[in-house]
């Protein structure tokens, strides 16, 4: 959602997918924390954003550069954090009432403070056709209760990475599209090469894609009163539809007992066919796996009868208690402008929040020189359309996950039928946080 080195990208973890997707690198600016003050008479605001320095460094001078030339009587003071601190930085400046001015959260965790009134409502504050300026899916990934706590700014949408070597031993053309396709197309590389099709964890504690893949089959995870909503004719497809998976040998058995990594590592020594990751990650295959990645492309990402795609979103909220709540809007929006989100993503290789950025030609065209990354950027972006968070803003969404896993876990290994399983999670659910998630 943790995650990356630099000059790779990947999706880990359902609050990592939910974030995430995100940029790692080393190091952290000095600055200490401290709500907005004056400096040589100008209005300050404090900027934090996640673990993007070094290699933006020169990107957000400039930028805060650039937003000060045009703003005279306003200083930006950037902070840098890293990944693992973060939350416990961020809980830690909203309760002393220390926090920055405008700060980078993914929409998981921003809502879990949303729900404790911590943010800046942003309705009345940006006009309803600024707004619209940005992909109206990911608009309401910051939204709580029909209530906007923030702006959207970089996205990932996961792709399918392929081995055509593999696939071409099994005597398919094409990889699935689909999680039907996907059962067909494993049984057929198992038949044919006795390899794996895919891998997928169903550890409660690592990634959600599981959990995403309910939602794109057809689940409500949860009603409106946040009673489970999963245990449906929907929920019982989904769940067989692993269980059987797993039952008939046609993904890997260790799924109940590795993560993601596990399957990163699968792919890359040659024994899976697909892998669900980000564009970047390729050239991560291309160093780690060379002779994987000259038969390794870029494909859309596996989705069920909904047609939904997945995407990761970072935003930027601003702290109630700032005592400038006009001066932290304007660099947010000046932050996430289309002309400024087309510049980030080229340089950081991710994808806007805004339609005007995502309509380049960057995010449509690539020449034939084009490397295997730049052609899955164009899948990816591609995929917009049909994007949205998938999960919803919950803020126990890891209990969820850990519900519905090990009951999914148990109905694998034979030890409950789908019915039962999905009985238990739903009383588990209801009996513990049911009526406790909206804020």
């Amino acid at each position: 959602m943790g995650l990356k080195h630099w000059k790779r990208w990947a999706i880990f973890g359902l609050l990592g997918l939910c974030l995430s997707w995100m940029v790692s690198c080393s190091g952290t600016n000095s600055s200490q924390t401290g709500q907005s003050a004056s400096t040589s008479g100008k209005t300050e605001i404090e900027f934090w954003t996640m673990q993007l320095q070094p290699k933006f460094t020169d990107y957000f001078n400039t930028l805060i550069s650039n937003f000060e030339k045009e703003n005279p009587s306003l200083t930006v003071r950037w902070q840098d954090v890293p990944w693992t601190a973060m939350q416990s930085k961020i809980l830690a400046a909203v309760s002393s009432k220390t926090a920055p001015d405008v700060v980078n959260l993914n929409p998981d965790f921003a809502a879990q403070l949303a729900g404790r009134n911590a943010w800046l409502t942003l309705d009345d504050k940006i006009d309803p056709k600024v707004q619209a300026e940005y992909l109206p899916n990911i608009w309401k990934a910051s939204t709580l209760n029909g209530k906007s706590f923030g702006i959207p700014w970089y996205l990932t949408s996961r792709i399918a990475i392929y081995n055509s070597d593999l696939l071409k031993q099994a005597g398919l053309t094409a990889p699935p599209k689909t999680y039907t396709e996907l059962a067909a197309a494993a049984k057929t590389v198992k038949d044919k090469t006795g390899k794996y099709a895919f891998f997928i964890t169903a550890v409660p504690e690592d990634s959600g894609e599981i959990l995403e893949s309910f939602v794109q089959m057809g689940v409500k995870l949860i009603d409106a009163q946040g009673r489970a909503g999963f245990n449906s004719p929907e929920g019982k497809a989904a769940f067989e539809f692993w269980a059987n998976l797993y039952k008939q040998g046609l993904i890997p058995p260790e799924v109940t007992t590795e993560g993601h990594r596990h399957g990163v590592e699968l792919f890359q020594s040659g024994q899976t066919a697909l892998l669900s990751s980000s564009p970047e990650f390729l050239n991560a295959i291309a160093t780690d796996a060379p002779d994987i990645a000259k038969v390794s492309a870029a494909a859309p990402q596996l989705t069920g009868a909904t047609g939904k795609m997945n995407v990761a979103v970072m935003n930027v909220v601003i702290p109630k208690d700032t005592d400038q709540p006009a001066a932290a809007v304007k660099f947010a929006l000046f932050l996430t402008n289309p002309e400024n989100q087309l510049s980030f993503a080229k340089a950081a290789n991710v994808l806007p929040s805004t339609t005007a950025s995502l309509q380049d030609a960057y995010f449509s065209k690539a020449t034939p020189e084009a490397s295997p990354s730049d052609q899955a950027r164009i899948v990816s972006a591609s995929q917009m359309k049909n994007a949205e968070v998938l999960i919803p803003t919950l803020k126990d969404i890891k209990a969820l996950q850990k519900v519905l896993y090990e009951n999914l876990q148990a109905t694998m290994l034979n030890q409950k039928t789908a019915e039962q399983a999905l009985k238990d999670a739903e009383q588990a659910w209801n009996q513990e946080y049911a009526g406790q998630e909206k804020g």
